[in-house]
């Protein structure tokens, strides 16, 4: 017979979906949008318990097919140290910063976290961008996920493993700033025109040692 592996859970759940009211705070506060106009991101907090998120961060470090990040600015190529692989129900095509990327087939552990994460949600989702930081010398700059492949108003789902680290949105017109801290198994969802209104970034900092892995679930458009 063969064992199937569920995923495990920090708080009690009903049909495989924590009980997001049994977290500290009542849903409503967890889930109030962090933006003041313009978008809508609601951080749900810490989903996975900490022993459970990091095996998974143990596993996703051996398991991913991990390569560095590319780019071409100015017409310079550039190599990051923080790498990247991208996943996907086909081989999508995914450019960004001047670079092309094929997505390769979900691993198991994928197709898990990705159904966790559409339970979470209420969104479905058919590729995944993942990123590994070495430690806090690695972050991202201010960009936004607008490419025509995501179409007019990507919804992403934002699950993060290891290294708490800051995440900051930044409004394309006003300047406004808003930050939170991204948790050890905590999801993030940015929708209704977030990228379109809205920069985002990790800022990078000397006080992160450990390293922090992100899934970026997103719906890459079949024909645009």
């Amino acid at each position: 017979m063969k064992e199937e592996r569920n995923l495990p859970f920090l708080y009690p759940a009903v049909n495989g979906i924590t009980k997001l009211g049994e977290v500290g705070s009542s849903p409503k506060q967890r889930l109030a949008n962090l933006l003041p106009y313009d978008g809508v991101a609601k951080y749900y907090g810490i989903l996975i318990d900490p022993f459970s998120a990091d095996l998974y961060f143990a596993s996703l470090l051996q398991s991913t097919a991990w390569k560095n990040d590319e780019a071409i600015f100015f017409g310079k190529h550039i190599i990051t140290k923080r790498k990247v692989a991208w996943y996907g129900d086909s081989n999508y095509n995914y450019s960004y910063s001047n670079t092309d990327k094929k997505a390769l087939p979900w691993t198991k552990e994928l197709l898990e976290l990705k159904q966790f994460v559409e339970e979470q949600t209420g969104h479905t989702f058919n590729s995944c961008l993942l990123n590994l930081y070495h430690n806090g010398e690695e972050g991202m700059a201010w960009h936004s996920d607008d490419e025509k492949a995501l179409g007019e108003d990507p919804i992403i789902a934002s699950l993060s493993f290891g290294a708490e680290r800051k995440f900051c949105f930044k409004h394309k017109n006003t300047k406004e700033q808003v930050s939170l801290h991204l948790e050890n198994g905590s999801l993030l969802l940015m929708k209704d025109f977030t990228q379109a209104n809205w920069l985002h970034s990790l800022p990078k900092s000397k006080k992160v040692i450990r390293p922090r892995i992100n899934l970026t679930f997103r719906t890459m458009l079949t024909s645009y």
